[in-house]
């Protein structure tokens, strides 16, 4: 091999020089007409499809990390409950308004590509990634919301972590005990479940580092108090299928009574002391007695009904039905206590018609024995017009009062059964208020203070 000299290789470097700067301004000039500096980088649509789209090879239908063996994938949820209500005893359900949010990790959407942490993606990208089959096992109905555009948030962090959240409102199903109506506290559950995987592969769990279910501030209900604890728990159902994940939380709701104050417990208490009137009322206004006291009952029957319009037709017996019931049978009985009085007070009457009664047959007798035919030696025209129904001088004969000693003992029997019916009213009107406070004092300490303790440390 043949080797150039020095002056040899100095001339060929002094001719390839020029060409070598020609050569780099032409690229530099180049660089300028088009604008960049460098190598270009990848644009957002090539960057997706490289990272989900069909040029990555990544398979929706397929869960993160299937192998067979590998470990399943842990979804941590949590809930954000924008509006409670419509809580309803006949079907036993209640309505909520959630924001639903579930976080899991999926390797292959992992990426170093794109300078941000996490992407936040238009919800039709949910097609194109695998996502839990979650579902509510306790759910009546359900519906999404796509006003103005649908309410669903997807977001992707660089260590392939995946949010989902989407906004539902759900009727749930809660199995009430109203054994204590109106004064109960009812427990609703909320139940998230897969429903084709098994805990092989899926694996709900609730968030830990921050309360797993909020509350939007301000949330009030009608007729209920949402008390702050709310117990998270899991649910794991085992099926002929297999084995799945479940977890819960529930809700404790108190009821507030006020209402049913004002519209039940009050007018019936005040209806129940104006059936008491009648027991100041004299016993010879009869009209007065019985208008009172059966309107008294016909409107405690349509409150006691009023009651039970808006509660399920079940077996047991409710607190309100039993102060309908002793209500009702207050009213009814102070109905019945106005015929005891008219019934005693009418008692002389008849005393009296069965004296003369037997009065006047003696004397028959011993008229009969003396063969006597002279009414009015012993005084027997009051007997004659009470047989024969009429006057006795339409007969002829002629009819002179009663003796007075008759008179004297008719008057004292009448006094004695008016003072009788008179003394029934006087007991009622200590009797009756007497026992209703008892009852009153009875029935709240009951099912205010004692249930409600049990309920309260059972929950």
């Amino acid at each position: 091999m043949t080797t150039l000299a020095p002056a040899t290789l100095s001339l060929l470097l002094l001719w390839t020089l020029p060409g070598q700067v020609l050569l780099r301004v032409a690229l530099a000039k180049e660089e300028v007409k088009s604008g960049t500096k460098g190598p270009q980088p990848m644009s957002h649509s090539d960057f997706l499809d490289k990272l989900m789209g069909r040029t990555s090879g990544y398979d929706a239908r397929i869960r993160p990390n299937f192998k067979g063996k590998d470990p399943p994938v842990n979804v941590t949820c949590n809930i954000f409950i924008n509006s409670f209500g419509s809580v309803t005893e006949t079907t036993m359900d209640y309505r909520v308004n959630v924001f639903l949010r579930q976080q899991w990790n999926d390797p292959r959407l992992a990426y170093q590509e794109y300078p941000d942490d996490s992407l936040d993606l238009d919800p039709s990208m949910l097609d194109s990634i695998w996502k839990p089959d979650l579902f509510f096992a306790n759910e009546k109905g359900a519906s999404f919301h796509e006003v103005t555009t649908d309410n669903k948030l997807l977001r992707i962090f660089k260590n392939g972590n995946v949010l989902y959240s989407i906004r539902l409102t759900l009727i749930l199903s809660c199995p009430m005990d109203l054994k204590n109506f109106p004064m109960d506290i009812q427990t609703c559950t909320m139940q998230l479940e897969s429903f084709g995987y098994t805990m092989n592969d899926l694996v709900f769990e609730w968030l830990e580092d921050a309360p797993a279910v909020q509350v939007a501030e301000g949330l009030t209900l009608p007729q209920f108090i949402l008390r702050d604890e709310k117990d998270l728990g899991y649910c794991t159902k085992h099926y002929n299928t297999g084995k799945f994940t479940c977890i819960e939380v529930k809700f404790h709701l108190e009821r507030q009574m006020g209402y049913y104050l004002i519209q039940m417990y009050i007018p019936s208490l005040l209806i129940v002391i104006l059936s008491w009137v009648s027991f100041w009322i004299n016993m010879d206004a009869a009209p007065a007695h019985v208008g009172l006291g059966i309107t008294t009952v016909l409107t405690m029957t349509t409150q006691s009904s009023g009651s039970r319009a808006s509660l399920p037709k079940v077996s047991y017996v409710k607190a309100i039905d039993i102060w309908m019931a002793v209500c009702l049978l207050f009213v009814f009985a102070a109905l019945l206590e106005y015929a005891a009085v008219n019934f005693v007070s009418r008692q002389h009457k008849e005393f009296i018609r069965l004296r003369r009664r037997q009065r006047c047959q003696n004397m028959e007798e011993d008229i009969i024995r003396e063969s006597r035919f002279y009414f009015r030696g012993y005084d027997l025209g009051h007997c004659l017009q009470a047989r024969d129904g009429g006057p006795g001088e339409s007969s002829g004969i002629y009819n002179p009062q009663p003796p007075a000693p008759f008179l004297r003992e008719g008057e004292t029997t009448r006094r004695l059964y008016v003072d009788q019916a008179k003394r029934i009213d006087t007991i009622s009107r200590a009797v009756f208020p007497f026992t209703f406070l008892i009852f009153n004092i009875f029935y709240w300490v009951v099912y205010k203070l004692l249930r409600s303790e049990d309920i309260h440390q059972a929950l």
